[in-house]
């Protein structure tokens, strides 16, 4: 019946044994299913999440914004910290985690303003789509460390291009502010991404997500004095469901969902499952905030979301001579997911 049936013998008659076939969930199968759901689940939080900053910025300013909802997502994910700590798989040293995470926090708190600067005159959609970029210069940024892209990747690099002209680019050749500052979010998140899988080699993954966001926030509000940006207890209230939407919703639960769903996921079906992020950012968008793309949009939007996918396949190696199978659980570990592709 399948992979998703097994067989079980059931009986012995007059001295033969009898086989009866009956059907057996395959749980490997149903947990690599399920895996799969929460990491949509998961992909349509942060889409929704780009319509949230929309709304948050008619109230307060980005590095506002960013300062406290990175500040909720650090303390919403010390409940998973606590129960998982039995699960740590390093031993890293509290100099090893405050040096990871402040790295990785100066990087996010780098990416995340961008991105929130170009959220002021720019759409969701538009965002999510341009922000999804990093899918593709993640792998190509890794030819610095010695890693190579396949063909796959540099056509999907090529589709990605093709899209950006399309969304962005207007009749006079030009990016639109808001759309170069997201744009510039993409490779930021990608160059973060890569310090991510270097650092997640020695350290566990959720303290160092927790001390990135802790210090991403501190330099929000930072920036926010520097700045002079008001802070005004009207507009922190007018902010206040966006920015618990983007602090618990998209960091905590979303990412909690992540984590959780990758020890039974396999690696490119959930990368590209969670390239859908961009296409939820565009249907919500639609929804709440009555953003059109447009045909020139849309054909735009249509072919960044097929690079982004080209990017995710990996192609199989040719096998040598004798070799077999790794065990399921290894294939299945694969290689790690960036820590944070969350990146509203």
């Amino acid at each position: 019946m399948g992979e998703m049936y097994g067989a079980t013998p059931h009986s012995c008659t007059m001295g033969r044994t009898e086989r009866i076939y009956r059907p057996t969930l395959d749980l490997d199968v149903m947990k690599t299913y399920q895996a799969n759901m929460l990491l949509l689940l998961a992909a349509a939080i942060w889409g929704f999440a780009f319509v949230a900053q929309r709304l948050g910025m008619a109230h307060v300013g980005p590095f506002t914004f960013n300062a406290v909802r990175f500040g909720l997502g650090a303390l919403s994910l010390i409940p998973l910290i606590h129960l998982t700590r039995a699960r740590r798989e390093h031993n890293a040293s509290i100099v090893q985690l405050l040096v990871g995470g402040l790295l990785l926090g100066v990087a996010l708190f780098a990416a995340a303003s961008a991105q929130q600067i170009g959220m002021v005159t720019t759409t969701a959609g538009k965002a999510g789509f341009i922000t999804g970029l990093y899918v593709v210069l993640v792998p190509v940024l890794a030819l610095a460390w010695g890693e190579r892209a396949t063909w796959l990747t540099w056509v999907g690099a090529l589709f990605a291009v093709v899209g950006l002209y399309f969304l962005s680019v207007t009749e006079q050749l030009t990016l639109t502010t808001g759309d170069a500052w997201v744009l510039l979010s993409a490779l930021l998140w990608a160059v973060q991404i890569q310090l991510v899988a270097y650092f997640t080699r020695s350290i566990d993954a959720l303290p160092l997500a927790a001390a990135q966001f802790a210090i991403c926030s501190v330099l929000s509000w930072i920036a926010t004095l520097l700045t002079a940006e008001p802070v005004t207890m009207v507009g922190l209230q007018g902010a206040l469901l966006p920015i618990l939407y983007g602090g618990l919703m998209s960091v905590g639960i979303a990412f909690t969902l992540q984590v959780v769903s990758q020890r039974h996921a396999k690696p490119t079906p959930a990368a590209i499952i969670m390239s859908l992020e961009a296409a939820f950012a565009a249907l919500g968008g639609w929804l709440l905030l009555d953003e059109r793309l447009g045909p020139r949009g849309a054909l735009g939007a249509a072919l960044m979301m097929i690079g982004m996918v080209l990017a995710q396949i990996k192609l199989r190696r040719t096998r040598a001579a004798g070799e077999v199978d790794a065990p399921a659980s290894a294939r299945q570990a694969g290689e790690p997911y960036p820590l944070v592709t969350e990146t509203p």
